[in-house]
């Protein structure tokens, strides 16, 4: 049986963990994350020596890499505030393998505070922050991808989709095979580009198969591989972040 995921009080601080991809190519979804948490009254403290989280390098096979990756950042949130990340991805990979990944070591318990308090972010606003949504924007049918670690590691199937109710003039469709991966898996589309490549090819048919025009996902590294298949098929079907989706709907 699943542990069941004690959510706190709303905070009146919480750490940004921004993300590796959000740094060098969606920088404006990491900022649309800080800008709905400070209008829930959050103050978001943003760590700048945070890097890498050390994931590319554990699921290679790296791990005395990625634990000195990982190390790096583990001194960063001395404050006892949650930390809030964009990706199910790196959420997964702070929460359920820091603990393994320093298991034994003198940093263990540290490793294990530090993953007791990361949240992803649609997680932290559907049961932290119960986000309430007044959707501003045109009427527009949309599918959304959920991440393989957002699902899996984290079991956040539910409040992407949670999020996007909230906006009465949306409607959003589901895609056959919803829970099957983009193919794009980190290091995994570099050393298995065919494999990833047919499989991003199927995402991409499923989505356009449901008539919607957008599609939005939590995970920047999903995105940049379906929206950038699309763009090499010339298909007019665009990814946006959620928390960007959000922001411009709600703004």
């Amino acid at each position: 049986m699943a542990a069941v995921k004690l959510y706190p009080p709303r905070p009146e601080k919480v750490y940004l963990f921004g993300t590796c991809l959000i740094d060098m190519f969606y920088p404006e979804a990491g900022l649309d994350a800080i800008r709905l948490l400070e209008r829930e009254g959050i103050e978001v403290i943003f760590p700048d020596d945070q890097t890498c989280c050390g994931q590319p390098a554990y699921t290679s096979g790296y791990h005395d890499e990625a634990r000195e990756v990982a190390r790096a950042q583990l001194g960063l949130f001395p404050e006892p505030w949650p930390i809030i990340v964009p990706s199910g991805s790196c959420g997964g990979m702070m929460r359920t393998h820091y603990p393994q990944l320093f298991a034994g070591s003198v940093d263990e318990a540290l490793a294990r505070d530090v993953a007791e308090r990361v949240f992803e972010l649609t997680e932290f606003l559907v049961h932290v922050c119960h986000l309430p949504l007044e959707d501003r924007g045109v009427s527009e049918t949309i599918a959304m991808h959920t991440s393989c670690s957002a699902r899996r590691e984290m079991g956040l199937a539910d409040t992407g989709p949670a999020l996007l109710a909230k906006l009465g003039q949306v409607e959003l469709v589901e895609q056959v095979r919803a829970s099957e991966c983009c193919g794009f898996g980190g290091t995994f589309a570099v050393r298995h580009p065919e494999v990833s490549a047919a499989m991003v090819e199927d995402k991409t048919q499923a989505i356009e198969a449901t008539g919607a025009k957008r599609f939005v996902t939590s995970d920047c590294g999903c995105l940049m591989n379906i929206a950038g298949r699309f763009a090499h098929q010339g298909k007019d079907v665009k990814g946006e972040h959620i928390a960007s989706y959000l922001w411009r709907r709600t703004s």
